[in-house]
């Protein structure tokens, strides 16, 4: 979609990469995990992060609050730094002279 409407794509995030298995730590890949980094590959964009699937994100969001404030040190809540981070230097790397950005989501 964004090729067809020449919208420049900022990098692709792959979303709900993983869940943490509380009691073990391990990351359990409930949808598969990749995907988004092959997108990204054949895109030719940067792979911008993961996002981990985690329920505390998901009760922020329900209740409008901005997660990063509330769980910055959370896996999900770096994540989210990393991501703007990334944002952040490919916009300083002369990106902004580009027309608007966008990001792709990869559920």
């Amino acid at each position: 979609m964004f090729e067809k409407t020449h919208v420049p794509i900022l990098g692709v995030v792959e979303n709900m990469a993983y869940f943490t298995d509380p009691s073990t730590g391990t990351a359990i890949e409930i949808f598969g995990r990749g995907g988004a980094r092959e997108t990204a590959n054949k895109l030719g964009a940067p792979f911008l992060g993961e996002v981990p699937i985690d329920i505390a994100l998901r009760q922020a969001c329900d209740d409008g609050k901005p997660f990063v404030l509330d769980q910055p040190d959370s896996l999900a809540g770096r994540a989210f730094m990393d991501i703007a981070g990334a944002v952040a230097a490919g916009l300083e790397a002369g990106v902004e002279d580009r027309p608007a950005p966008t990001i792709q989501i990869v559920d």
